[in-house]
């Protein structure tokens, strides 16, 4: 029996600007987007009926019905499979996993059928993250999720992920959301010739879900205290809707140690140095 497997990459957004609210209610954004070299694994294969089994060390709590997102997708493409989902990335923690275990599922499906895959347009049924993550490379995102554009040749980053262990729901960091209209950024997006020069224009970019997801989950704040302390962190910021946090470092070794010492810190907390996959 054929088995397509695909990774599905953690989403870390390096900015998120909430630039306003539709009157369906969903909100505009510009977000530049990147990928990790950590993630899920999902595998597809044909059956008589669907079913979805999970596993991995992030297995615990992940629903096996008709509500997964992998099952969302797998109906999307109107297929019925055998799906396993190897679980690495936490829940609710605002590294697009859900989404980008859809995208998987997506992508696994089309090279198991042949069919082509579904426009932005049908994937944001499944979530606004999933366009996005069927490319998986750096890209702007806008938009409620429909407008991808790649941005090719960024800077490679090493990065520190953190994230404390209590989901963070993302309608309950957007409706505490303070100001819904702010300003974007800049169009085009300047060319950044070295990863010193990227991460300090990051430095004066924002993700405006920050401080309504500290006030849901007061832990964040004290994220952003250690990451900001270990040696050689040049920038912190949260991803999505929190409360996974990031520090960027100057190169892979710095990023290693300092994970380390979180990890024993704080061996409660999921802490994963990796490189953000800017290159690609």
């Amino acid at each position: 029996m054929t088995t397509i497997e695909v990774f599905a990459p953690a989403k870390v957004n390096l900015t998120l600007h909430v630039t306003g609210q539709r009157a369906d209610g969903y909100h505009a954004l510009d977000s530049l987007v990147v990928f990790a070299g950590i993630g899920d694994i999902v595998g597809v294969s044909r059956a008589e009926e669907p079913s979805l089994t999970v596993g991995g060390p992030m297995a615990a709590g992940v629903p096996t019905d008709r509500g997964n997102l992998v099952m969302k997708a797998a109906r999307l493409m109107d297929v019925a499979a055998d799906i396993h989902l190897e679980k690495h990335l936490p829940a609710a923690a605002g590294l697009g996993g859900g989404s980008s275990d859809a995208a998987a599922t997506v992508s696994a499906l089309a090279r198991l059928t042949g069919q082509p895959l579904p426009d932005a347009g049908d994937l944001l049924c499944l979530g606004a993250d999933v366009p996005v993550c069927l490319q998986q490379s750096t890209a702007r995102m806008r938009g409620v999720g429909e407008d991808v554009t790649p941005l090719p040749g960024l800077p490679e980053l090493h990065a520190v992920l953190v994230n404390p262990g209590l989901p963070v729901m993302t309608q309950q960091v957007f409706a505490g959301l303070a100001d819904r209209t702010n300003p974007p950024m800049p169009d085009p997006l300047p060319e950044f010739t070295s990863t010193a020069a990227l991460i300090e224009w990051l430095a004066g970019m924002r993700n405006d879900l920050e401080a309504p997801a500290i006030a849901a989950q007061p832990v964040i704040n004290q994220v952003f205290d250690t990451l900001k302390v270990t040696p050689g962190c040049l920038l912190t910021r949260m991803s999505g809707s929190g409360g996974t946090c990031f520090g960027l470092y100057g190169d892979a070794e710095t990023a290693s140690s300092a994970a380390g010492r979180l990890q024993e810190a704080y061996p409660s907390w999921w802490v994963v140095a990796t490189v953000l996959n800017a290159a690609n």
